[in-house]
């Protein structure tokens, strides 16, 4: 009779797994195009940071993003449960924000403004601008994280709440390891290239030679693509949260989708949204900005 029970047990835990296996594979084929935009925001926050210092600054953020889906698994299966009409509100927030990072990093580029120094030889303070780094890259993969949670969310909200509960885990460590050892391997690029410059000195190998070469002139082109990368995403996943997040936007998202996949086939199809939820992200985000520079100047006069 135990042994029964036993084999039983091992069957529905066999059969779980199973379930779960599936439904992980689903979220994570909805969550790809988050996951492409989370890789990108957090590769670009580490631009900047001294050559030694950037495997500390990933494991910071990555131990952060962590702590994020350690809060955000148990309060979206809560809040599915108790507050679900709260999600939407949510996430339209966290929408603006990347908008209003976006508009900001651009204000930041094309207008001049102070950054701060020490008085003693008018230097950065590394250690603070470290730490700045690592809150911003932190904050960022909160919203991203919120959002891959959600979709992910949806897309198993017909299992049990054990179910649910565990697809979520599933996906939150993927997604983290994922994005934090490519975005890791990203930016030591450069050192593996040196090392293989190194290498063929040494051996007279011409392979090793041009590898290390190439791997030498690709590292910042990379960097600097995904620095825009990364901005041109906060306007790109902002948008798109807009978009989904609001009737009447969804609705001219898909005027727009049409429109382009009746000029342009399977092309338009797929670039209208992007275009429409990219100039929506651009358009939010200055609205925001600027509400924020009013705002600061009221506050100044004021005191």
């Amino acid at each position: 009779m135990a042994g029964t029970n036993l084999l039983t047990l091992l069957d529905d835990i066999t059969t779980l797994l199973d379930d779960i296996a599936t439904m992980s594979k689903v979220a994570t084929k909805k969550t790809a195009g988050v996951l492409g935009d989370d890789l990108a925001l957090n590769a670009q926050q580490v631009t900047g940071v001294a050559a030694e210092r950037e495997l500390p600054v990933v494991w910071a953020v990555a131990k952060g993003s962590f702590l994020n889906k350690a809060i955000l698994v148990p309060a979206a299966l809560l809040i599915s449960v108790w507050l679900p009409w709260l999600i939407t509100p949510l996430l339209m927030i966290g929408g603006l924000f990347l908008c209003f990072e976006g508009a900001e990093k651009v204000f930041a580029k094309f207008l001049p403004h102070h950054e701060e120094v020490t008085n003693e030889g008018e230097q950065l303070d590394l250690v603070e601008y470290e730490k700045q780094k690592v809150k911003g890259a932190i904050r960022t993969d909160f919203i991203l994280s919120a959002e891959i949670i959600v979709i992910t969310l949806g897309t198993v909200a017909g299992a049990t709440l054990v179910n649910q509960a565990l697809v979520l885990c599933v996906i939150a460590i993927i997604m983290t390891i994922g994005v934090y050892g490519l975005v890791a391997g990203i930016v030591k690029l450069d050192d593996a290239g040196l090392y293989l410059l190194n290498q063929s000195k040494e051996s007279a190998n011409k392979f090793k030679e041009l590898l290390g070469k190439g791997l030498l002139a690709a590292a910042p082109r990379l960097m600097q693509f995904l620095a825009f990368a990364g901005t041109v995403a906060m306007f790109l996943v902002g948008g798109g949260i807009l978009s989904h997040g609001i009737e009447l936007l969804h609705h001219w998202q898909l005027e727009v989708t049409s429109t382009g996949k009746s000029l342009f086939n399977g092309t338009g199809e797929v670039l209208a949204p992007l275009i429409f939820d990219g100039l929506l992200g651009v358009i939010a985000g200055l609205c925001v900005v600027v509400l924020h520079i009013i705002w600061s100047k009221i506050t100044k006069r004021r005191h």
